[in-house]
């Protein structure tokens, strides 16, 4: 019998139980920096040193980093659903957790890429410095998509969306675009859900069926959900 197709995308509050920090819960600082001097491309010109010395500290820190029960349930409806996860986080931990389908659609944290030419990516485990260069004699950057710069990946998240059966958004408070406009693509006659500590107010209205509570807890009543035979 042909699985129905189960679109989730996921932000930072999915990994905020593994240790990664948030954006929003601090106070408009990212692990201790303004992402104006660590996460655009004006702080790259400014100041790459110290944007590839924040990059390769949050490196060290998804290396450290293990899946939580979130990652891991999201990976168990693979055995029932045609599964696609859309990620706002760069970390690899939905991968790790067994999730085979993953798009990224802010980059990834262990690539890194030619600062002119957004085609060449290699894979990076350790620290990058300046002066490491690529074959077309460029700096190397991390390949992730910073603010103010385009969402290369956001049309083929939006074709996945167009076709969902199911819509569930876990760990995200829908204020990031063009990511957030994604759950206005899934049709309206699908069941929709929303995983997240803080319901944003606007997303509880209409079809929607909000669990109000931290991505490991509100995942698990998720699954049970969905597992039920009408789904």
């Amino acid at each position: 019998m042909k699985k129905k197709k189960l679109v989730i995308l996921t932000g930072a509050g999915i990994s905020a139980e593994s240790g990664l920090k948030t954006f929003r819960d601090s106070d408009g600082l990212w692990e201790g920096y303004d992402v104006t001097e660590v996460a655009t491309p004006g702080a790259w010109r400014r100041d790459p040193k110290l944007v590839l010395e924040f990059y390769n500290m949050r490196r060290k820190n998804v290396l450290e980093a293990v899946p939580n029960a979130a990652h891991t349930g999201l990976a168990s409806l693979e055995s029932k659903f045609d599964v696609h996860i859309i990620t706002q986080n760069i970390d690899d931990l939905h991968e790790r957790a067994g999730s085979t389908n993953v798009l990224h659609l802010h980059g990834k944290i262990f690539q890194m890429r030619s600062e002119l030419n957004e085609e060449l990516v290699f894979d990076i485990r350790n620290d990058m410095k300046l002066g490491d260069l690529a074959p077309d004699g460029a700096q190397l950057r991390p390949n992730i998509v910073w603010f103010e710069e385009p969402v290369p990946m956001i049309e083929k998240a939006a074709e996945i969306t167009k076709g969902a059966e199911i819509f569930v958004v876990v760990g995200t408070s829908l204020v990031v675009y063009p990511a957030a406009g994604l759950i206005h693509l899934a049709s309206s006659r699908i069941p929709k859900f929303i995983v997240d500590k803080r319901i944003p107010y606007h997303t509880i209205l209409g079809s929607i069926r909000a669990i109000e509570k931290p991505a490991t807890e509100g995942v698990k009543e998720l699954v049970e959900i969905l597992m039920q035979e009408d789904y």
